[in-house]
């Protein structure tokens, strides 16, 4: 990059042009203002009246009508309209252009400066036609071309007057935005799907999923990408990386730029990662109801927001992707390993009596990790790598000397072409097909291979179903099933000959518990000897025999020790004879959210009063009792909802055992449609909490709709 190449987009520039050419709007009033008489020099003078950017008409046909800004938002390769009227008639001597500048010092050679022709003069790469003539008013068409600059441009109307170029003064109301174009087939991100581009592109409300394998359950995520300022705020997140201007029409260089600057491991970024169960200098990752206030928070200041982990990242990426036009979705992987050493093996290493040895352990094993996937053709790859990229912000190795990853081809992926770019091989390496390799360390440190684990790692993918709030398994498309086991262990040896390495040694599901109740967990010994073996305990095996011991841990134990996940993993081992076995890992997880009510009774209600309608106030109460037998203190009560409200927070000191809450707000829905509102509640001893996400029939002839299930239908301004 030189270092003079334009890297702003949202630099205030007053006057594009300077002095180089006259104002083609008028520097008087025209006829009929102020009843002043026309000279006859102006009388037939050819200048501009007025710049109209049809909003009302290109907004519902390049589906931006719910980005929330006063300028015209529209995406590229698709024709839109401007009515330009002007002082009079046009003749056949007359010549116009109109000119779309982005950045500054913008140029015809970098893309940055397009002028746009309605005769046969050769203008630039967009094109132009006149759709209609209504008196002194043209109705121009302009298309703009599927691989144009991403982000804001200026418009101008220019005059060619007596050999000079006159053109009109600079006015912000014509500014316009200009996005990617899942709708053009000439567009990299086309995506030919009418369902999909409006689940990937146009939902502003998502649903990320956590937990483990064995128990799936869903967190809300509000995107929000047309929210006020999210748009400026994702160029924003562009400009502070200094990309190119030239460079933002690139899909791969503009989804790699951003997956660096989401997180600020490097480069001064949205987020900061924080796995430490210690947020007292920021706000805890679990606190989170979607991505807007974490985007106005770092436009308006320029620092890092605090804190996230990976399903914070993932969900402000995928808010930024969306906002841009890049279809986009948020994957979840659960048993992703973090394999630091990159040779296709995760090593967790024992000590001489079983216990973890964690300070020489550099791998692990998290029980779910998150990223997102964009679709794209891959003009850079081969035919057939095209489609759905795994792409991740959460900071974890470097790319190219950035904190980031991808796009990396998951059909490359599921093959093993480590070969391709970008980053293929560390999402196959860390994420998807690791092998989980058990080693013990004895007296002398040397390490012993006691017990390998290939199918652990990579268990299922999960991501939201598209018109619906189900989960879709799409483990499939990263790898092969289990049983299949010639053409999955071909993806590992392909692996291999780009000289990773694997672990070839010949060695011999998780529970749901109630939060706050005393865990049960019930350890088998099996013995495999001959002879009769005693474990401590005491515990006496006859030979091949199994015995079942069960433990209690209770609640005052394991409280304390809960992280932000809700989750525990224990250790089992035992002695026998002067040795140790160790078992490995078992998750016992807690739902966050009443999704499983059997087990899980704490959930927040929400109730919504009167017919909800654009524009009219309505009354949202939020309710909650705490089932638990310890006091809640220091509750935050939050309360979101995409099109519906901006974020709203309630502070109690404590909730006692048995007590109850309500807070009541007045919401003026701006969207109609299909709406859903977040509540969550968290407190140091209960981090997350919060209403369901599937719907429930919602009987709108009520006039008190009860609505734990957070989703409900807006009527337009114009129902009644």
């Amino acid at each position: 990059m030189s270092l003079k190449d334009p890297t702003s987009n949202l630099q205030p520039i007053d006057d594009d042009f300077g002095d180089s050419g006259a104002d083609a709007a008028p520097r008087m009033y025209g006829p009929g203002y102020g009843g002043e008489t026309m000279r006859p020099s102006f009388r037939y003078m050819l200048f501009v009246e007025h710049i109209d950017m049809c909003q009302n008409i290109n907004k519902p046909t390049h589906y931006t009508t719910e980005y929330d800004t006063n300028n015209l938002v529209v995406r590229r390769g698709q024709e839109f309209i401007i009515r330009v009227t002007f002082s009079r008639l046009l003749t056949q001597q007359d010549d116009f252009q109109l000119e779309f500048l982005i950045g500054p010092n913008p140029s015809h050679n970098k893309g940055s400066l397009v002028v746009v022709t309605f005769n046969t003069r050769h203008g630039g790469p967009w094109s132009g036609r006149v759709i209609n003539m209504e008196g002194p008013s043209a109705v121009l068409g302009i298309t703009p071309s599927p691989n144009a600059i991403v982000g804001k441009f200026r418009t101008y109307v220019a005059i060619l007057v007596g050999g000079e170029m006159q053109r009109t003064k600079r006015d912000q109301s014509t500014d316009l935005y200009l996005l990617f174009n899942a709708w053009c087939p000439e567009d990299p991100v086309f995506l030919p799907n009418e369902e999909e581009r409006r689940e990937y592109v146009l939902n502003d409300m998502g649903i990320i999923y956590q937990g483990n394998a064995s128990t799936v359950t869903p967190r809300s995520w509000m995107y929000g990408q047309f929210e006020k300022g999210i748009l400026d705020a994702c160029i924003y997140i562009l400009d502070s990386s200094r990309m190119p201007i030239f460079n933002r029409g690139n899909v791969i260089k503009l989804v790699r730029k951003g997956s660096a600057m989401i997180n600020s491991q490097d480069d001064n970024g949205v987020l900061v990662g924080n796995w430490s169960n210690d947020y007292s200098m920021g706000t805890r990752p679990t606190a989170w109801t979607g991505s807007v206030k974490i985007l106005l928070k770092y436009a308006n200041t320029g620092v890092p927001v605090c804190f996230a982990q990976c399903w914070v990242f993932a969900g402000v990426f995928n808010t930024f992707l969306r906002c841009f036009g890049i279809p986009s979705r948020v994957i979840t992987n659960f048993s992703s390993a973090h394999d630091n050493t990159g040779n296709l093996k995760t090593d967790l290493i024992f000590n001489m009596d079983g216990t973890p040895d964690r300070r020489n352990t550099r791998d692990s094993i998290w029980n779910y990790h998150c990223w997102n996937e964009v679709n794209m053709v891959r003009y850079d790859l081969p035919p057939g790598y095209g489609g759905w990229q795994v792409v991740d912000a959460t900071p974890q190795e470097t790319s190219d000397g950035h904190y980031r990853c991808g796009p990396a081809s998951v059909n490359a992926i599921k093959k093993g072409l480590l070969c391709h770019p970008f980053d293929a091989g560390f999402v196959l390496l860390r994420l998807v097909n690791s092998d989980v390799v058990f080693l013990k360390r004895d007296k002398y440190g040397t390490l012993t291979p006691f017990k390998v684990d290939t199918t652990h790692v990579g268990q299922a993918l999960y991501t939201k179903a598209v018109g619906s709030n189900a989960p879709v398994n799409v483990t499939q498309t990263y790898k092969y099933p289990e049983g299949e086991l010639k053409p999955d262990e071909a993806t590992m040896l392909r692996a291999e000959e780009f000289g990773c390495e694997r672990d070839h040694s010949d060695v011999p599901a998780g529970q749901v518990c109630l939060l706050g109740a005393d865990m049960k967990v019930e350890v088998a010994f099996q013995n495999h000897g001959n002879t009769p073996t005693s474990v401590e305990r005491p515990l006496f095996l006859c030979c091949a025999a199994e015995k079942k011991v069960p433990l209690t841990v209770s609640a005052q134990e394991y409280m304390p020790r809960l992280s932000s996940q809700l989750s525990l993993h224990v250790v089992v081992t035992a002695q026998f004879g002067g040795q140790s076995v160790a078992d490995s890992k078992c998750s016992l997880y807690f739902p966050k959210t009443c999704f499983h009510r059997s087990l899980w009774s704490l959930c927040l209600v929400l109730q919504v009063s009167d017919m909800p309608q654009v524009g009219q106030d309505m009354f949202v109460t939020v309710s909650f009792t705490n089932v638990l037998q310890i006091p809640l203190e220091n509750v935050t009560v939050c309360l979101d909802g995409a099109g519906l409200t901006e974020l709203r927070t309630h502070f109690y000191a404590i909730i006692p055992p048995q007590g109850s809450i309500s807070w009541q707000e007045t919401i003026r829905p701006r969207l109609s449609g299909v709406r859903v509102f977040i509540a969550i509640l968290y407190c140091e001893a209960l981090p997350y909490v919060s209403n369901l996400l599937n719907p429930l029939p919602l009987g709108l002839s009520s006039r008190t709709l009860k609505y734990e299930f957070g989703v409900l239908s807006i009527l337009p301004d114009y129902y009644f």
